[in-house]
């Protein structure tokens, strides 16, 4: 009995001592100053990390704007099937694309209508149209999409923002974000939680900033200088003849007049927005994007910042064929919609560029955060926003610790009392059990919240629970006349299928509010679990060595038990 609890002791104290240091311990080389009060009270500030109710932050839901994504994709997939029928030398008149609601077209007119099924079975075979169901009617081919498809495709949209919204939030260096998805899957919603950042709008600017980059092929007759421009949209559509042609777009473009030479009396003018003609597909996309960094161009006031950006080998190679082919032709830089600059080409170009705009400093550094990102696939609209002030924060820290303070003592109190020594044992199990489920909420990298709390607080009453069934069950084997030794051995054994019953029927329940709850409930159940699990420990393991070292005490001829 004393080399099996040896065995025991040494086994907790380990345990024990590891649990400590996971709380109490710090994260870097350990120095004296760090195990003072003051440092460790900075230590386990540092250890546990707080969610937003306790730490205060900011709270947004987002929107992915699911149908701009399909409406883009449906005229792309127009604009494929027009350059196919170009190339399969069909006689077409026009394809376009048709968004009518949540119904997305393509629809091809021919000039005979005889040769319709002929047409589309050439288009299906140069361009992917998975997803897309086709019908003749008269002289027309019409591809819809589907809706296993829609809902497929938003579904991507969705994933790739996230990944995107997660690669900007990492690049800014918001600690301990919560980012995942929000209510139904239909709604297309985006939660993300940011602790510790009290004033968003910058963020949110990146976040929402789709950074859609494309090189493009401006049309101009005017050459070498200067590029065509037009003062309307009209005026730009008229020149094309009335319509705008599926391999045309008509995008504005502006720039901005030098600034004033006395920066305080005067502000930079924008010039009144112009139209270009632009050929579409573009030449190059952001998905070509090797890299993107804020240059200063040495303005005054410091406002004087472009964007340079590299392309990756494969579209260099794309981007220094075309501009080889297209010598004293204009190429354009477009970022959203808006044409930011335009370049006379006089030689071939490689694999770099720029963009301006008399960017600041940090309007400059932040699209090109967003660009080496990534583009947005659709447009964020934000739905919800809530800060919680660190104030808010620190007082729901304060009576979530009065609370299982409070808690502790009366349980402690009415076990001491009701189970006299035995009591005692229940407490030190009780204590240690606390100590391991914040061990294992540092070690598992969770985040406190104020359900949280709640979380442990219930565990303190499981974890009590289990020690009074265990002593009741003694206190039975005692009546009964049974040694002490006995009673102990018996109580246990006996108690341990109920409380194996007990907990894991509870961390089932709590694993179902895990996966299909939200923020508040998961927190809730993470540290419910954790501390089940750390009570199988406790007042299971740690509290029978406690007996048996009583029992060794006396020999193993322990009379009365003070229970």
């Amino acid at each position: 009995m004393k080399r099996n609890l040896k065995q025991r002791v040494v086994i907790i104290a380990i345990v024990t001592l590891a649990a400590f240091y996971i709380v109490f311990g710090p994260r870097h080389r350990p120095t004296w100053q760090d195990f003072t009060l003051a440092g460790i009270k900075r230590n386990l500030a540092e250890n546990i990390h707080l969610g937003l109710d306790l730490r205060g932050g900011s709270h947004l839901v987002m929107q992915v704007k699911t149908e701009e994504y399909l409406k883009r994709l449906t005229e792309n997939t127009a604009i494929g099937i027009q350059n196919a029928a170009k190339d399969a030398g069909l006689s077409v008149r026009q394809v376009r694309p048709e968004v009518n609601g949540d119904d997305y077209r393509v629809v091809m007119e021919l000039e005979d209508a005889s040769k319709a099924n002929e047409a589309r079975s050439q288009i299906e075979k140069k361009v992917d149209l998975n997803g897309w169901t086709a019908s003749v009617s008269g002289n027309n081919v019409v591809w819809t999409l589907t809706a296993a498809a829609k809902r497929t495709l938003s579904d991507q949209a969705v994933e790739q923002s996230l990944r995107i919204i997660e690669s900007r939030i990492n690049l800014l260096g918001v600690t301990e974000p919560t980012l995942q998805r929000h209510g139904s899957p239909e709604s297309h919603q985006i939660l993300l939680q940011m602790p510790g950042v009290q004033d968003p709008e910058r963020i949110k600017a990146i976040l929402v900033g789709e950074s859609r980059l494309e090189l493009v092929h401006v049309i101009s007759p005017k050459n070498p200088m200067p590029v065509q421009t037009y003062a309307t949209k009209e005026e730009a559509v008229q020149a094309l003849g009335g319509t705008v042609p599926p391999n045309r777009a008509v995008l504005p473009y502006s720039e901005r007049e030098e600034p004033t030479a006395a920066r305080e009396g005067g502000s930079e003018k924008e010039r009144a927005v112009r139209w270009v003609i632009v050929e579409t597909p573009a030449i190059i996309d952001g998905s070509e994007l090797r890299g993107a960094e804020a240059v200063s161009r040495g303005g005054r006031g410091g406002d004087d910042y472009v964007v340079a950006f590299t392309l990756k080998p494969a579209g260099a190679e794309k981007f220094a064929r075309w501009t080889g082919q297209n010598i004293n032709e204009y190429m354009g830089v477009v970022l959203n919609g808006e044409v930011k600059s335009i370049a006379y080409i006089r030689s071939q170009i490689s694999d770099a560029g720029e963009i301006s705009g008399r960017f600041t400093k940090q309007s400059a550094e932040d699209l090109a955060l967003t660009l080496r990102s990534g583009a947005l696939p659709a447009p964020l609209v934000y739905l919800e926003e809530r800060t919680v002030g660190p104030s808010l924060g620190a007082d729901s820290i304060r009576a979530g610790i009065t609370a299982s303070i409070v808690g502790l003592m009366l349980v402690v109190t009415t076990m001491v009392v009701y189970y006299r020594g035995a009591g005692v044992n229940a407490v030190v199990a009780l204590l240690l059990n606390i100590i391991l489920t914040l061990a294992a909420l540092i070690f598992f990298n969770a985040t406190l919240t104020l359900p949280g709390i709640a979380g442990i607080i219930l565990g303190i009453g499981m974890a009590v629970d289990s020690n009074v069934l265990i002593f009741e069950r003694i206190r039975e084997e005692l009546r009964t006349g049974k040694t002490v030794a006995s009673a102990i051995e018996q109580g246990f054994n006996r108690a341990f299928v109920t409380i194996i019953d007990t907990h894991v029927t509870t961390i089932v329940s709590s694993l179902f509010l895990f996966i299909f709850g939200t923020g508040p409930l998961r927190g809730f159940a993470v540290t419910l679990v954790l501390g089940l699990i750390a009570n199988l420990f406790s007042a299971v393991y740690v509290s029978r060595t406690i007996f048996i070292w009583l029992l060794n005490r006396k020999g193993g001829r322990l009379e009365t038990l003070s229970i």
